[in-house]
């Protein structure tokens, strides 16, 4: 080789064998093997399975359809209420509407019990496999044998025990329980937990993700719902440092290639290709080459110019972001304190007026009213009503206490009596009801008619 001869600059493509940097010369590259959104993920679906089986078996959040309930964080509706039950389903959907604008896919990658079930099923059958080749030294026919049956039996089992709870979400646990240790396949709830466990092993065994491209329409909603500044995961690759290892591409649990679009409707926003493409090429002293970005233009997660501000960078970007979030936080407000005000006795009181008022024998004038109790506690109530602004009157046949039980409705007639010389006006006469049930006191304006003119 001639001493003239310039060296020849090595290929980016093509990995370099030699001894990697030193830590010092490639300051901030993520350490090799590389797993920050991987375990970030699998901490968060770990934390949803958690709520998955809690709210139905604690009553957080549970439709007893059976006994027309909504439980609801220590509320309990009633079926009478249901306007109150139609907004809070609203106010959650919109909150996923609206993270899915500001932050994407995530709920998909991230919150999706599908999804997190559909990732649990794979990785179960893998470690099965791993096993079973481990630990069994039978023929690989055999071996695939008894690797397919085992899986068979744990995702059989784990659908009877996912489709139990998803079915607690509406009807009791312990009448559940119950119907599933009888074998009931005959009442509604019975044919709901059977049939609920046969769509879920059919999912485990054949649809898993699927689903999401083919049957889920959440996917084909995010596209109306995104705009240039919401987060994506986008391969930027300008200096053409990529060296096709397509590891990115074996990892993704949707098998696309991240490379060719970041708007890929199969993609879910998980991470696991950035986690891949760091761990390669950190190992070369190299940055990887697909991040979370604010949009196909937008500057990277974490990148943001810190002098923008907290809300900017958590993604509050324009107007719209701020008005759609305000408009969620007003419907939240809204609906606390539709719960705060919300009566734990529900009373209510109408007159009866088919006869406007009725004439007794002794010339005394009497009006008919409705009590209508909802105990909605689990504690007996005792509801007391008295009269304001009706002087001279009083009630007929009614004892002004009543006890209402536990989850009980009642509804009672009871009649206002104005004796012969009572002080009041004829025609109309505007007074007040107060009923008291423990700590809680409402009040009712009413009226009380009399004749208009003495009779002959």
């Amino acid at each position: 080789m001639s001493t003239t001869e310039k060296p020849v600059a090595p290929n980016p493509r093509v990995i370099n064998s030699a001894k990697p940097l030193p830590d010092c010369a490639r300051p901030n590259v993520p350490p090799p093997h590389s797993t920050l959104y991987h375990r970030f993920r699998k901490t968060i679906h770990l934390f949803c399975v958690l709520v998955f089986f809690t709210l139905p078996l604690s009553n957080l959040m549970r439709f007893d359809i059976p006994h027309q309930r909504f439980y609801f964080f220590g509320q309990e509706l009633w079926i009478s209420e249901f306007a109150t039950i139609f907004f809070t389903l609203m106010f959650l959907l919109f909150v996923i509407i609206a993270m899915s604008m500001l932050y994407g896919r995530v709920y998909c990658g991230y919150l999706c019990p599908q999804m997190i079930f559909s990732e649990a099923s794979l990785a179960t059958e893998s470690k099965i496999k791993r096993l079973v080749t481990k630990y069994v030294d039978w023929s690989p026919r055999n071996r695939n044998l008894l690797s397919r049956g085992l899986f068979y039996f744990v995702v059989t089992l784990a659908s009877i025990v996912l489709a139990f709870v998803f079915i607690s979400y509406f009807v009791e646990p312990r009448d559940l329980i119950h119907r599933l240790l009888s074998a009931d396949v005959k009442t509604a709830g019975g044919i709901a937990g059977a049939s609920t466990t046969l769509l879920t092993l059919i999912d485990f065994l054949f649809l898993r993700q699927r689903f999401c491209t083919t049957v889920c329409p959440y996917g084909y909603l995010q596209g109306m719902l995104a705009d240039g500044d919401t987060l994506i995961v986008q391969y930027r690759d300008d200096p053409k440092q990529c060296i096709e290892c397509k590891k990115c591409v074996r990892v993704c649990h949707m098998g696309i290639d991240i490379r060719t679009s970041p708007y890929q409707i199969e993609c879910i926003h998980c991470g696991e290709c950035i986690d891949a493409c760091v761990d390669v090429l950190g190992r070369l002293g190299k940055q990887g080459l697909i991040h979370y970005a604010w949009g196909e233009k937008g500057e990277t997660l974490g990148n943001t110019d810190k002098s923008k501000g907290l809300f900017y960078r958590l993604g509050f970007r324009n107007a719209k972001r701020i008005a759609v979030s305000l408009v969620v936080l007003a419907y939240g407000a809204a609906i606390f304190t539709a719960f705060a005000v919300r009566r734990n006795v529900l009373i209510q009181i109408y007159p009866d007026r088919s006869v406007l008022f009725r004439r007794e024998k002794d010339g005394s004038i009497s009006n008919t009213f409705r009590l209508q109790i909802a105990n909605r506690t689990h504690a007996q109530a005792t509801v007391v009503l008295a009269m304001e602004d009706l002087p001279g009157t009083h009630f007929a046949s009614f004892e002004n206490a009543v006890v209402v039980a536990p989850e009980e409705s009642k509804q009672v007639n009871f009649d206002i009596v104005a004796p012969p010389g009572a002080p009041l006006i004829p025609g109309v006469n505007q007074f007040r009801l107060v009923t008291r049930a423990g700590n809680e006191k409402t009040e009712f304006d009413e009226t009380f008619i009399t004749p208009t003119e003495n009779p002959k």
